[in-house]
């Protein structure tokens, strides 16, 4: 292609799709093997409540769009959906109607439909309290968890619930045949393990820039970012999926679908403005964007949502192009259902709690109250609900299997699923199917752990073992899995004789 060429392509479309329908022209999918994306819109209006906190908070400003961005693979005998949502978290209840829905509509098993929030801060109301969720409790539970803390919007649901079913249909109604890619990438600078190792042998999470009692950090992060790419027969990248461990907390001033916005608009300026972007999130119950050990000024929320988004879809857009397109047989899916208990809190620490959560909340410290508060209501949901259902899943693409656990589950957790599974491309899932808080390490709950994750709230409350059983499962499911072969490019020609321009000795004169 040449200079002229290059000139001659639509404007705003960018390079790359031509460049890549050049290295398809050998290539074609099997009609078999189909793959299709969709988005829609699910932005809350200007008031609605900001989830991310344990109290109430408003949005006041738009800042860029939230969406449901949905993937359907087919390999003729089976059909799977991979979905992400900017959204702090999507509840149980939710996910089930619309698998519920899904399979109604267009037959895809709802066990075949994997739908994960990008725990977006900055998003729409989908917790923390669920509607009706404390109607059994007292009136001061009642209070607590209705007028005190972040709740979920009934409406607002219900739209979410809509869209993820108008988005599965549209990307399965618009399946095509299709060629995937299989690869991931590396990125170090973009996330940092939020919690270190302090002087007084406990662990703090973000003990602040500065802190001279800060000896390392507790824990590793997960640089890898795995992708996805399907491109139909002309070389068009149909859609793709990105897996990263990053906690979506860069918070621009406004709703925001967060870092991820970012990392879309630089997938879709390499490839083009109609490129869907399924994001979904890897193990990052301890990591963030902070970076608690730089000596620098900490960025604006918006500064740090581009930075995190621009260097993530970067690596995306490299691996893209790095990848060699092919079959991605088979699709197929497993799941196991766990029960594991929740903490309980003490009777000592209830009476405490229940003592400051009756008092006013402006007369007390700000965090204590907060968690008196979610200690009543932990016992409150305890009495209702003693044990959760922790849904493990799995969902294969050819050679790339997805693990999806409904925790904000610790990145060695993630780590150790990828090292067990037999898969050459193992990407863990976070906060899919469910929400069930913080699942930290045993360690992290150990006698020189500590730190936010690991407080009891109505939120985090699983027994200490629970990170070591969901991994377990995960590790069975994808050892019951074979995985495909990862498409690679042709052979190089036989060697016939070197490049004679370059097989001669140095000429010195």
């Amino acid at each position: 292609m040449t200079r002229r060429d290059l000139l001659k392509l639509a404007p705003g479309v960018g390079v790359l799709p031509s460049l890549f329908a050049q290295r398809f022209s050998n290539l074609n999918p099997d009609p078999a093997q189909t793959a299709g994306f969709a988005e829609t819109d699910i932005t809350p209006e200007l008031g609605m409540e900001k989830p991310g906190g344990y109290g109430k908070a408003f949005h006041q400003r738009f800042f860029d769009p939230c969406k449901v961005r949905a993937s359907v693979f087919g390999d003729g005998d089976m059909r799977v959906a991979l979905v992400g949502l900017d959204a702090l978290v999507i509840p149980r209840s939710t996910v089930l109607a619309a698998r519920r829905r899904i399979s109604e509509q267009c037959g895809i098993d709802p066990g075949a439909v994997m739908i994960a929030a990008s725990h977006s801060h900055s998003s729409g109301p989908t917790g923390m309290i669920l509607p009706g969720e404390y109607d059994h409790a007292s009136d001061l539970v009642q209070e607590l968890a209705y007028e005190r803390s972040s709740a979920a919007d009934a409406g607002y649901l219900e739209l979410v619930e809509d869209r993820i079913v108008a988005a599965v249909l549209r990307a399965d109604a618009g399946r095509e045949p299709a060629l995937c890619g299989f690869g991931s990438g590396h990125e170090e600078k973009a996330a940092f393990n939020r919690r270190h190792r302090m002087r007084n042998g406990l662990t703090y999470t973000h003990p602040r820039q500065g802190n001279p009692d800060m000896l390392e950090p507790a824990g590793p992060i997960d640089p890898e970012v795995g992708v996805v790419g399907a491109w139909d027969r002309r070389g068009r990248l149909l859609g793709c999926i990105v897996n990263f461990a990053c906690h979506a907390t860069t918070n621009p001033p406004g709703i925001s679908a967060n870092w991820v916005y970012w990392m879309e608009k630089v997938i879709r300026g390499a490839f083009g403005p109609d490129t869907i972007v399924v994001f979904l999130p890897g193990p990052n119950g301890d990591i963030t964007q902070v970076d608690n050990g730089s000596p620098h000024r900490r960025p604006t929320g918006a500064e740090s949502q581009r930075y995190v988004g621009g260097r993530v879809g970067a690596e995306a857009v490299k691996t893209l192009l790095s990848l060699h397109p092919g079959s991605f047989s088979p699709t197929a899916r497993r799941s196991t259902l766990l029960r594991i208990p929740r903490r309980k809190p003490s009777p000592e620490r209830l009476q405490k709690a229940l003592a400051l959560a009756r008092q006013d909340p402006a007369s007390a410290d700000p965090a204590e109250w907060t968690f008196a508060k979610e200690t009543v209501l932990l016992d409150a949901r305890i009495a209702k609900e003693p044990i959760a259902e922790v849904e493990i899943q799995a969902i294969q693409v050819g050679p790339t299997l997805f693990l999806a656990n409904p925790a904000e589950y610790f990145v060695e957790y993630g780590l150790r699923i990828k090292k067990e599974s037999p898969f050459p491309f193992t990407y863990p899932v976070e906060l899919a199917n469910g929400s069930v808080g913080y699942v930290p390490t045993e360690e992290a709950l150990g006698p020189h752990g500590g730190g936010y994750e690991t407080r009891l709230t109505s939120y985090s409350n699983l027994e200490v073992t629970a990170g070591t059983k969901m991994a377990d499962a995960a590790i069975e499911l994808a050892t019951g899995l074979t995985p495909g072969k990862v498409p690679e490019p042709p052979p190089h020609e036989a060697f016939s004789k070197p490049w004679s321009y370059g097989a001669v000795p140095p000429q010195v004169e």
